[in-house]
């Protein structure tokens, strides 16, 4: 099928990232791609081969498939594939195959590596590493959109200035943003009432429009914090309304600004820490959400958010234990308190429940067992779920006999889980490999934690059962736009992004830290171990800490952006809410774990 340049070019401005150079460069770069046309079955290439170019599919589809002989993607119309091996050294790390009949364009790899390094759009969809920008989380440089009230409250211009006050006295709040329709006319506040309505006598039944401020000053989303405060000083106003397009979108007012510089996690925790009820606990706890749109508006790396966000909930549980202690009076024998699940990978992040187990000393009795320690547990699971961290739909907590036992009876169920792998026990036994100390004697779990990775490691066959039940998560790879989404039910069409997104990765790092006996708990810590280790090449390291990274960032700015909306946040993601470059770009991270779970369930720890 030849193609003539007119539809080459035509074409290239219809995909990104051609679509933002100009018009002259397309016109330089389109008689350099080759148009190939491929039959059904054909091998465009194979894994080890030097690559001709990059592919970009003009019709047609492409299964590519990892070294293991896997499918890791199914790709049509408009995208791009070849490029990782081209910014490695060249060399295919898949294989790719036409799924029918195709026309594929090839821009051959000189052409390839000039156009990234002359074209920034270019360098930023092919590159896939992650490079670190570190931004202070502060007032001045922070988005108008995070510090902003959302659905403020308005009235209309003929309103009266009574039921004006009225509402202000109900919401309490100090302004109104006077509307007509979407469209902004003015705002109101408690200025304008005491100076111009009580401080000249004015009627009750004065109209609102009499005594607003008319064509207030505005600002859009897009502004930042320092614009906000450089418009309240030089026009000496406390109220800045928030409108986009036309229409209002939201205020800000010198309130918000105070609220947003107090949300820190050092002021939670603090707040916490001196806490004299789990009720109080809460008022505290309600503010996490506010500071994870905070932290992500900051540009803070995932782990130091989900990390901070984890702090919160260890103080949370900690300052429970001190009260508990002095409800109950002092334990009767050493114990220590451990999270697992999110918080004992210190991952949380504005969705959790809780996960946590009581390690007893082997001098317990059957009476301090079932009586204080029953007591306590359940005094300590009662108080985190006041504070939002709702109980463990499957009962992995504290409060369960089963989860609150001395030593003894630890050691015996790991040795029994790893001895016999059977489904439960392979389940049981990659939540508790995720335990991490919160309160308490810490020595009790040490020794524990030793014996049983060495245990573990040296036993092949549980390892295996491990590996295969690791694999149960896989990252949702497609035929629609790259991607498979919940089929039915609340969540249809969607992207679950904890346990096709991050869990697959999370459930790699669990078996890399097995295999190396690795004393690391974070996913993160634990990847970076394992490359340093050897236990994962330093290619296969790269690949997957930036897909890694990829994959919780969308995720926490999906949650930061629910928030921002006044929504609660979850782990759902429409794949139409994101652009081409961030589907191009996500897709390929979920290749990049579709591939080192391949590698590892043949047998391999490693990714060529």
């Amino acid at each position: 099928m030849p193609l003539s340049q007119e539809q080459i070019i035509r074409f290239l401005k219809s995909v990104h990232p051609y679509d933002a150079l100009k018009p002259e460069v397309i016109a330089e770069i389109a008689p350099l791609f080759e148009a190939w046309e491929v039959e059904k079955d054909f091998s465009v290439y194979d894994v080890g081969e030097k690559l001709p170019g990059l592919f970009l599919i003009y019709e047609g589809k492409i299964e590519v498939r990892d070294e293991n002989d896997v499918v890791v993607s199914h790709l049509s119309l408009r995208n791009s594939f070849g490029e990782r091996g081209l910014l490695r050294d060249g060399i295919a790390v898949t294989s790719a195959r036409a799924g029918e009949h195709s026309v594929l364009l090839v821009l051959p790899p000189i052409p390839f590596y000039k156009m990234i390094e002359d074209h920034e759009a270019a360098r930023k969809f092919f590159d896939r590493t992650r490079i670190e920008k570190p931004r202070e989380s502060n007032l001045a440089t922070s988005r108008v959109e995070t510090l902003m009230a959302h659905n403020p409250m308005t009235c209309a211009a003929d309103a009266t200035v009574q039921d004006a006050a009225r509402i202000m006295r109900e919401k309490g709040i100090s302004s109104l943003c006077i509307t007509d329709g979407d469209s902004l006319s003015g705002i109101l506040t408690t200025r304008d009432l005491s100076g111009k309505v009580l401080a000249e006598a004015l009627p009750v039944t004065t109209s609102v429009d009499d005594v607003m401020t008319r064509n207030p000053i505005t600002l859009a989303p897009s502004a930042i914090g320092s614009d906000v405060l450089h418009a309240m000083m030089e026009r000496k106003v406390g109220h800045i309304p928030i409108v986009e397009s036309g229409k209002l979108v939201g205020i800000v007012t010198q309130t918000d600004l105070t609220r947003f510089q107090a949300v820190s996690s050092a002021e939670l925790v603090s707040e916490i820490a001196h806490a004299r009820t789990a009720e109080e606990m809460a008022e505290v706890t309600a503010r996490i959400p506010q500071l994870l749109v905070q932290l992500v508006a900051g540009g803070n790396r995932h782990e130091v958010v989900t990390r901070l966000i984890t702090d919160i909930a260890d103080t949370a549980t900690r300052r429970l234990l001190t009260l508990a202690e002095e409800k109950l009076g002092p334990a009767p024998v050493p114990y220590l308190w451990l999270a697992c699940g999110s918080q004992g990978r210190q991952e949380q992040t504005g969705v959790s429940d809780q996960d946590n187990c009581l390690i007893l000393d082997d001098a317990v009795t059957d009476e301090q067992q079932t009586g204080y320690f029953a007591d306590l547990a359940k005094f300590v699971s009662d108080g985190l779920d006041v504070c939002g961290y709702f109980y463990c739909p499957g009962d992995m907590m504290a409060t369960a006999t089963r989860w609150c036992q001395p030593v003894k009876v630890w050691k015996e169920y790991f040795s029994g889980w790893i001895r016999k792998p059977v489904p439960e026990a392979q389940m049981l036994a990659s939540v508790m490999f995720d335990l991490r100390p919160i309160g308490g004697h810490s020595d009790l779990f040490a020794d524990l934690q030793e014996t049983t990775l060495k245990a573990a490691s040296e036993n092949s066959i549980f390892v295996a059962h491990m590996v295969s039940n690791s694999l149960k998560h896989q990252p949702p790879l497609g035929l629609l736009r790259g991607f498979a989404t919940i089929r039915s039910g609340e969540h249809k069409n969607q992207l679950d992004m904890k346990h096709n997104g991050v869990v697959p990765i999370v459930d790699l790092g669990r078996i890399y830290a097995l295999q190396g006996r690795l004393t690391a708990i974070n996913t993160r810590a634990r990847l970076e171990e394992a490359l340093h280790s050897g236990i994962i090449s330093k290619a296969g390291a790269a690949d997957l800490l930036d897909a890694y990274d990829l994959i919780a960032e969308t995720r926490l700015l999906h949650q930061a952006a629910q928030v921002k909306a006044g929504n609660k946040p979850d782990n759902y993601l429409l794949p139409a809410e994101l652009s081409d470059f961030e589907r191009s770009h996500l897709r390929d991270a979920f290749v990049v774990v579709k591939s080192l779970q391949s590698a590892i369930g043949h047998g391999r720890g490693m990714l060529s």
